[in-house]
């Protein structure tokens, strides 16, 4: 959904594409055998090729080739059999070499497709331009010392997927759902964890803004936002800066520009110079990439059922909403419990108290799905009480908060606390001739018409009853024993 922005001069329309760097799972690096994993002490996790030692030679991983391919396949995009390795030069304390392996005109996956989930149900679907690997850089410490700047290579190397979009995207908010949902089938795949707050998915967002309509204006590149609030927050104040200079007569500088996440601003860092500015060339140490006969197919046998297919089956298997679907996609694991709270049941109700009962406790919380005190199968029992009748829907939710504070199960919680609902007749007949003899000035009332008073016995039944008189058979009791 286009968002235009009202201007002093009219309206403005947001033209927006994405570059997000995804770390590839694997337990080494593209072109060393040096290990890869988070938060090791700095420098540990360096090798000599990462180092940039004289005479060091690149040997590409072929683990990580395959996870590119895996990933563009789930992309719907083109694999490509053959692709170049380049060298990209610039100068950057942390980067060694004094360049970057990277891929630039034969990439290993062209022309894919991303469809976005938006807030009023619909969709839309975003092109992807290119899927390249190439090696991350160091990382410079600026914060360890009053005058010093410090280097950390255990990033040095590592492989990263830079899976570009195409400027399709015209909102914040559809910004947001093209990060969700590539993060989701990166995470669905296995190729890469998704983990913005560790550094392992990064986004760069390029953004021009225009009159709808008009020609593409110019862009400026906002660098390493590291969350899809923060994503957000970027473009829409970007957004705003872009149009004051527009209609106090000015012109925007292609320029590289960084989130301040402190100020919620962004700032100048670079002017953005032209992509062969960085004299890009086949890296002489390494062959072209080609792929076996064969590999892409076997690849795609291994592909588990992704985001956009399982939620067009909860929709159309269980008749569950775009919206219901989508939320319990959106994570395997979601998707996962999900399937075995409603396995033999109604999924519909399943899906209700899995979203927002389950998920609701654990959003409150801060909670994972993984931390969850009540399991599926203990979800999947306490649906199968409120199913037979056992427990009517309002006692459930008490018995559900029992279970969250102490993980029971739903049947031991009703046992103990005689929760149980009340569907013996001759129990109800009494109750509701008690109701009606304490209170026969309004059982003449709603003899007399006044029919709006049922709801108060339904109200008075149920407290005597402690809540657990069955519903249905209430009512029907009561309308057979109110009537003139």
């Amino acid at each position: 959904m286009a968002e235009l922005i009202a201007g002093k001069t009219g309206d403005w329309e947001m033209v927006i594409g994405l570059e997000v760097h995804a770390q590839v799972t694997s337990k080494s690096k593209l072109f060393s055998g040096a290990p890869t994993d988070f938060g090791a002490e700095p420098n540990t996790q360096v090798s000599l090729v990462d180092a940039a030692m004289p005479g060091m030679l690149p040997v590409l991983n072929g683990f990580v080739v395959e996870q590119a391919v895996k990933t563009g396949l789930g992309l719907n995009a083109q694999v490509n059999k053959r692709s170049v390795f380049e060298r990209k030069n610039y100068f950057y304390p942390d980067l060694p070499q004094g360049y970057q392996i990277s891929q630039f005109q034969h990439p290993i996956v062209g022309k894919g497709e991303i469809e976005i989930d938006l807030p009023d149900g619909t969709t839309k679907a975003i092109g992807v331009t290119r899927l390249h690997l190439e090696q991350d850089a160091g990382k410079s410490l600026h914060d360890q010392d009053p005058k010093r700047t410090f280097v950390d290579l255990n990033r040095s190397g590592v492989a990263l997927m830079e899976i570009v979009s195409e400027p399709d995207m015209r909102s914040a908010e559809e910004a947001a759902a093209y990060v969700r949902k590539l993060r989701a089938i990166l995470r669905y795949l296995g190729t890469c964890d998704g983990n913005m707050d560790e550094g392992s998915m990064r986004c760069d967002v390029n953004l021009s803004m225009r009159k709808p309509g008009a020609p593409l204006g110019t862009r400026c590149e906002i660098k390493n936002v590291n969350s899809i609030r923060f994503v957000m927050a970027a473009i829409e104040y970007e957004a705003r800066r872009q149009i004051e200079i527009l209609e106090d007569g000015g012109k925007i500088d292609q320029e590289t520009r960084l989130w301040d996440t402190r100020q919620g601003v962004t700032r100048s860092m670079r002017s953005k110079e032209e992509a062969h500015d960085y004299r890009y060339f086949p890296d002489p140490d390494l062959l072209p990439l080609v792929l076996e006969d064969g590999l892409i197919e076997r690849i795609k046998a291994t592909l588990p059922e992704l985001p956009d297919a399982k939620k067009h089956r909860f929709m159309g298997e269980w008749g569950l909403s775009a919206y219901d679907a989508g939320v319990l996609v959106a994570e395997q694991e979601r998707a996962a419990f999900y399937e075995e709270v409603a396995k033999g049941r109604d999924p519909k109700l399943a899906a209700n108290w899995t979203i927002t009962e389950l998920l609701g406790v654990l959003n409150r919380e801060g909670k994972d799905l993984a931390d969850s005190p009540v399991s599926a199968a203990k979800l999947g029992g306490l649906i199968d009480l409120i199913s037979d009748n056992t427990i009517s829907g309002r006692i459930a939710k008490e018995v559900f908060a029992e279970m969250v504070e102490t993980g029971k199960e739903a049947a031991a919680i009703v046992e103990e606390k005689g929760l149980r609902q009340v569907v013996d007749t001759g129990a109800i007949d009494k109750l509701v001739d008690e109701v009606m003899a304490a209170n026969q000035d309004k059982v003449a009332e709603y003899r007399g018409g006044k029919d709006k008073l049922f709801g108060f016995f339904v109200g008075q039944a149920m407290k005597v009853s402690g809540g657990k008189a069955n519903p249905a058979l209430l009512n029907e009791t009561l309308k057979k024993k109110l009537a003139p």
